[in-house]
């Protein structure tokens, strides 16, 4: 790796990470330059700590979201720079996409393969944008929910216009009753947006996502040099924190940090408790 390479890397470690300089180095040294694999390998020795400001959100683009008859559907296409994903022709392409997705309710293989108003394909479109913008562009994911059981409510964030923006979310609530307590849903759905859980319960969550932190948090103690009985004790600790930091029912409401977001859905219910049936939040280039 090049010396301009290196820097290059030891600052995006440190904006990630908060580490200081000379640590960030020798990550990326023990790493051979790999920037996920030094994340971890300052966890493991407990230096930095787990926050998701280090995801790495390397595409930008949009994420669009589209309501109709209360069936919604999102889809998010991705961009290199901020700077494409304000240009006309890319938000006017995204637009049409929006719409179609919608109809063909989430399904991106048969949305490629769809005709666009003006009768070309839009796997062939995407061609020919990518060709005039000179960036690459991808329709990377789409979802769809229906109307058959639930209302679903949505919040867009940092809205570009009205149902365009950098992070979008979707929740489906059953035992709302219109007029009455519908107005939590929008609620809802702004807190999935701020807070980023990862399933409804904790065991909902991923197995791997589990064992994965589960190994970096016991590595962090062992690195501390506690010994073996208290370093199971606290990993247990750790570990439930951690679920309930990323379970939606267990999480510390937003908007009042004396409550739980069961606590909040017990307080808004009626004749039933309400249920969250499902979510989703799509936030651009997280992932990539």
């Amino acid at each position: 790796m090049s010396d301009k390479n290196l820097l290059e890397n030891i600052k995006k470690l440190r904006e990630m990470t908060g580490v200081g300089f000379k640590d960030c180095k020798l990550a990326l040294d023990e790493t051979k330059g790999d920037i996920d694999k030094s994340v971890e390998y300052l966890r493991k020795k407990g230096i930095a700590k787990a926050s998701k400001k280090m995801s790495r959100t390397a595409s930008e683009g949009l994420v669009l979201v589209k309501e109709e008859q209360g069936k919604i559907s999102i889809i998010e296409i991705n961009s290199e720079t901020d700077f494409v994903a304000k240009n006309e022709n890319f938000i006017s392409f995204c637009k049409e996409l929006s719409e179609l997705n919608f109809i063909l309710k989430g399904n991106l293989e048969k949305l490629n393969d769809s005709k666009m108003k003006n009768n070309i394909l839009v796997k062939d479109n995407l061609v020919n944008l990518i060709a005039k913008i000179g960036e690459k562009i991808t329709i990377r994911r789409s979802f769809f929910f229906d109307n058959d059981k639930g209302i679903n409510f949505f919040y867009v964030h940092s809205s570009l216009e009205k149902n365009i923006g950098k992070i979008v979310s979707i929740v489906k609530l059953d035992n709302i009753i219109k007029g009455k307590n519908d107005e939590i849903g929008s609620k809802i759905a702004m807190h999935i947006a701020a807070s980023n859980p990862l399933a409804i319960e904790s065991k909902g969550i991923d197995k791997n996502i589990i064992d994965k932190e589960l190994e970096i948090i016991k590595a962090e103690i062992s690195n501390s040099g506690k010994p073996p009985e208290m370093a199971e004790k606290i990993s247990k600790g750790k570990i439930s924190k951690f679920l309930n930091d990323n379970s939606l029912l267990t999480q510390i409401w937003i908007m009042d940090p004396k409550k739980k977001v069961s606590d909040i859905l017990k307080e808004n219910s009626f004749e039933k408790e309400i249920k969250v049936l499902n979510f989703i939040r799509y936030k651009v280039g997280e992932g990539v």
